[in-house]
């Protein structure tokens, strides 16, 4: 397969890796405006490094979009002839819909949009993807893109906002939770890198008992508490405090901003 990537910034630069790992590409161009902060990537003849999106274009079936979305629209424009039909489009762009991009280079090329997370490098990345209609016979193909490289699901794309949200910053919600608990063992004499480690394992296994019982929560939550139990005090003691609504609250908040963010 013959991918190009184009953007290398925090999330490109995590597909770029991920890519990498799962051994998916025939050929891979990386393009950024500076290629010398990405010069660790070029690591077989089969990686190419540069500035020339036009060049990664004309050399690649799969082309993924991971600029923001003001570079977007003008690389669009820009290369608008070189998107021939046997070509595949993939954004990860934040909030620009596959309306937006028929509307520069017509709707009978296929278009697929993603929102993977940074867990992509590790191979662990949940996306979420969806496509114009030019694009349903190319679903299979992001779908095994983007399954070597984690968990994908595929949703309407008037969910794709709610996705950003839940997939792309969940990502840092879940490492601040992590944080949390690390910095609550230290508090009670655990030192850092063990609590990270008890921290992380303990998030893992929380994850996946739900993956594999496909029980709800609450299910596996009442298997830990035992009336009058050190887990129910804590439980309660952080819903005192408005656990649950805040992260509730924190995610809502971020839902507009990306709506907020779409609608400019």
């Amino acid at each position: 397969m013959k991918i190009a990537i184009i953007g290398a910034g925090n999330l490109g630069l995590s597909i770029a890796k991920g890519i990498i790992k799962s051994d998916l590409y025939k050929s891979l161009y990386i393009t950024k405006r500076n290629i010398n902060t990405i010069k660790e990537l070029k690591t077989t003849d089969n990686i190419h490094l540069t500035i020339d999106n036009q060049e990664a274009i004309i050399n690649s079936d799969v082309i993924i979009f991971a600029t923001q979305p003001y570079q977007l629209e003008e690389i669009l424009i820009l290369n608008k002839k070189l998107f021939t039909n046997e070509k595949t489009i993939i954004s990860v762009v934040l909030g620009y819909t596959t309306e937006n991009i028929e509307k520069i280079i017509g709707y009978q090329h296929p278009i697929i949009r993603a929102m993977p997370n940074t867990a992509i490098a590790v191979g662990q990345s949940m996306t979420c993807i969806c496509s114009n209609k030019s694009g349903v016979e190319r679903m299979k193909l992001a779908l095994n893109i983007f399954n070597s490289l984690g968990h994908t699901l595929e949703i309407a794309e008037k969910h794709m906002s709610a996705a950003t949200v839940i997939c792309g910053s969940g990502i840092a919600f879940w490492m601040r939770m992590i944080r949390a608990t690390t910095e609550g063992a230290v508090e009670m004499g655990i030192e850092a890198d063990e609590a990270l480690d008890m921290a992380i394992h303990s998030c893992l296994g929380a994850a996946k008992l739900l993956k594999t019982t496909k029980n709800n929560p609450e299910q596996e939550i009442d298997k830990v508490t035992t009336p009058g139990g050190c887990t129910i005090t804590g439980l309660n003691e952080m819903e005192h405090h408005g656990l649950s609504s805040s992260i509730i609250k924190g995610l809502v908040t971020s839902f507009h901003k990306v709506n907020h963010i779409t609608d400019k």
